[in-house]
């Protein structure tokens, strides 16, 4: 993909020609964005302050990023996202989406992620954890998904980890093998005697 390449300069992520469409109907949230994207070296920035507005940018030109608060009035990101994925132009139809939320159960990261998301991140935002994650799409190596039901990169990566070159646990750090008990098992009287509250004499 070619916004990923852009990124990737050597083992460093280069921003400078990465075009961003950041989209917040809070102008608060909009600047505080700004400001830390630009902070990152990136010197493309759009602004939009509505999922409409983001769909006429997206409809007009070449956007590299999308960044999107979650809950906004009217149309929200999660509407957006899908739009996105779905009936965008051909050519912004897998561009990576970073979703902000002020919530961030395993539900509605779920929604997110269902929805064509690549990421879901939780406000107030941080901007480390936004680097790491622009640096984990730069190096990202999911299947971009098609099909009815789906549109997106590939859901099937939780337990593999963060994307290879990045710090982090990956699924074949775990040993294979447990290996045999070194002590007995504990009978069921010992556990209940675990278990059992004790008594303090104070």
């Amino acid at each position: 993909m070619a916004s990923l390449k852009k990124m990737l300069d050597s083992d460093k992520l280069n921003l400078e020609r990465v075009g961003f469409l950041l989209v917040d109907d809070s102008p608060q949230a909009l600047d505080i964005l700004s400001q830390v994207v630009a902070g990152f070296g990136a010197r493309s920035l759009t602004k939009a302050d509505s999922a409409a507005a983001a769909k006429n940018i997206i409809s007009r030109g070449a956007i590299d990023i999308i960044l999107t608060a979650g809950l906004m009035p009217e149309e929200n990101g999660y509407d957006l996202t899908r739009w996105v994925r779905r009936e965008a132009p051909e050519d912004a139809r897998h561009v990576p989406i970073v979703v902000f939320a002020s919530y961030t159960p395993q539900s509605d990261v779920r929604f997110a992620r269902d929805c064509g998301a690549n990421f879901v991140i939780a406000k107030p935002l941080v901007p480390r954890v936004l680097l790491q994650r622009l640096f984990w799409i730069a190096h990202e190596e999911r299947t971009f998904i098609e099909c009815d039901e789906y549109v997106g990169p590939d859901r099937r990566f939780k337990r593999q980890g963060p994307p290879p070159g990045t710090e982090g646990r990956r699924a074949e750090d775990l040993r294979g093998k447990i290996g045999a008990a070194s002590e007995p098992n504990m009978s069921q009287d010992q556990i209940n005697a675990l278990m059992k509250p004790a008594k303090v004499v104070l």
